[in-house]
């Protein structure tokens, strides 16, 4: 049997220490959330329950943890739908070119490289400016939607890039108008691609911290409520919130992800009917 060279187990050695760099928090935190009543934050464990579980569940002293929840969620809903909406706009409009596109291009996914905090700042300054008033279902919206467009357009690109063009003509020549060849041909094929776009948006959205601390207005969404829990709250209870938030947020890549794995169950089975003249 050959042997393996000594750089393999150097790189191996080096990969498991960077899942340990990367996921070892997130278990620290997951296992401290399940210390005994009389736990601590820190370790050795004193005990074994799900007593901080149940207790995110009663009425809390400080802040408003399910409200912060909902409104992350609400705005994470309405981030997802918007970048989904005017990605798959934008990529058809791109398909030809026009004046200016290339400037278009740049100046959208210019906001990738500017700090974030600063993009919260200057959309809080000019709400102020106009009198408005600062909400997170408005100016929170607005200040999320500059970090979740620029990645759902340019997937959108590399879909469009590399979409075969013959099954519009050939829909065309069955007698399908534009809008029936968008509808029926197009956007069935990159569905995938669009749910992609939109657990981009919504986890993005869900998790954003940055952009939402100076536009959220009064009520806070769940990553500032966390942040804010940070410096008041001294039991497992804050690992019990961060361990739920955490298979929440599995659990919706998990639910696109199954959505993407029927799609393409379902588009095998139709290729296969289809072949077989049924």
């Amino acid at each position: 049997m050959e042997r393996r060279p000594r750089s393999f187990y150097l790189l191996s050695a080096f990969f498991v220490l960077f899942l340990l760099f990367l996921y070892g928090p997130t278990l620290t935190i997951a296992i401290l959330s399940f210390q005994g009543p009389q736990g601590g934050l820190t370790f050795p464990m004193n005990g074994v329950s799900l007593h901080w579980f149940r207790d995110l569940f009663e009425e809390q002293a400080v802040g408003d943890i399910w409200g912060a929840f909902r409104r992350s969620f609400a705005l994470g809903f309405m981030v997802m739908v918007t970048t989904v909406v005017v990605s798959v706009l934008t990529g058809l409009a791109f398909r030809k070119r026009f004046a200016g596109s290339g400037v278009l291009f740049y100046l959208a996914i210019t906001s990738l490289v500017i700090p974030s905090i600063l993009i919260s700042l200057g959309v809080g300054l000019i709400f102020n400016q106009l009198g408005l008033k600062i909400h997170w279902a408005t100016s929170g919206f607005g200040s999320q939607l500059t970090w979740t467009l620029p990645f759902g357009l340019l997937i959108m690109f590399a879909v469009f890039n590399r979409f075969d063009k013959s099954y519009e003509e050939a829909a065309r020549d069955q007698g399908a108008t534009a809008w029936q060849t968008i509808r029926f041909v197009v956007l069935p094929i990159i569905a995938p691609s669009l749910i992609g776009v939109a657990l981009f948006g919504f986890t993005l959205s869900y998790d954003e911290f940055a952009r939402t601390l100076l536009t959220a207005g009064s009520y806070n969404t769940l990553p500032l409520e966390i942040f804010g829990m940070t410096t008041n709250v001294t039991t497992p209870v804050i690992y019990a919130l961060g361990t739920l938030t955490t298979l929440f947020s599995l659990g919706i890549i998990g639910v696109f992800l199954l959505a993407v794995w029927v799609m393409g169950k379902r588009r095998a089975r139709f290729g296969t009917d289809a072949g077989k003249g049924v």
